[in-house]
């Protein structure tokens, strides 16, 4: 008796084509089910190389015996709709674009690396246009409005003897010439946890270590925080006056984050948390509660 393929649930039409009809995929942890004329639509592409030769067992497969490839499994879902009608839809104000561009290089998609390249042009239908909620880089006005300010500010400075040199002199504060050139603005860092709360009392509690740092704000205020404990690979191509939410650290000591922020100034003026049970024991009646906490930081 002859076993069933475990990548695939229907054999291909043709006799030489090693390959079944429908195919699973492990795209770095993510699964995908697709059919083989999908995968070969693209001549030359690396899916089509590797699902036209004949030497199937050269092919990596997972512990289940899915075809695995080890790149991007987020980013893979993008690749597959292309490869089904040549095709790019992306979503509103998609973050990813650089980090999709490298992946339709790698899957040799050249095509698709040209509508991902930026375009100098303003009309842009594939989503280069800023993000809602930024609307000050709508307007050239902003920058000329803020390079003005900053030199208005230097004036008064700058003549000898003047009206304003004094009164900045007597407003003063002891190492305020450190802090002239930082910005105001907000930083809110957050955390998921878990712990496990008994049923006689709250001595009970086991609590799980925090296992990630995220950091939400003006892209140039974290940098300037968290310099290079910042780990910007969620969200590379962001730039300095744009905001994100997508940063995190790559250290899971809230004490030091707090430490870094008042260091660079900033102040908590907010905080919040939520708490919902997740799991109950049948035996034990222990539960596990997940939360969620944000804590919100101001320099002015």
């Amino acid at each position: 008796m002859a076993l069933a393929d475990p990548a695939g649930c229907a054999k291909g039409s043709e006799d030489n084509n090693p390959f079944p009809d429908i195919i699973e995929l492990n795209v770095g942890g993510q699964v995908y089910i697709t059919r083989h004329p999908t995968l070969v639509s693209v001549p030359g592409s690396l899916l089509w190389e590797m699902f036209t030769q004949k030497n199937v067992r050269s092919l990596a497969r997972d512990s289940k015996g899915r075809f695995f490839v080890d790149r991007d499994g987020f980013l893979f879902r993008y690749i597959l709709d292309y490869m089904r009608d040549q095709q790019l839809v992306l979503p509103e104000h998609f973050p990813e674009r650089g980090r999709l561009q490298r992946e339709a290089e790698y899957f040799m998609l050249p095509e698709l690396v040209k509508l991902l390249a930026p375009k100098l042009s303003e009309q842009n239908s594939l989503g280069d246009d800023p993000c809602q909620s930024d609307p000050e880089e709508l307007s050239p006005s902003a920058d000329t409005a803020r390079s003005l300010t900053s030199a208005a500010a230097a004036l008064p400075s700058a003549a000898p003897g003047g009206a304003g040199t004094e009164g900045r002199k007597a407003g003063a504060a002891p190492g305020g010439a450190g802090t002239e050139g930082r910005k105001a603005g907000f930083i809110t860092i957050g955390y998921r946890g878990s712990y496990t709360l008994g049923r006689d009392s709250q001595t009970d509690a086991k609590f799980r270590r925090v296992a990630r740092i995220m950091v939400c704000g003006k892209t140039s205020l974290a940098k300037e925080v968290f310099g290079d404990t910042l780990n910007e690979s969620r969200d590379p191509d962001r730039p300095p006056e744009r905001y994100t939410s997508r940063y995190y650290l790559k250290f899971t000591f809230l004490e030091q984050a707090f430490d870094k922020l008042a260091d660079a100034g900033f102040h908590m003026v907010a905080c919040n948390s939520t708490g919902t049970c997740a799991f109950a024991h049948e035996q034990t009646d222990d539960r596990i509660w997940t939360s969620y906490t944000e804590y919100v930081f101001y320099r002015e």
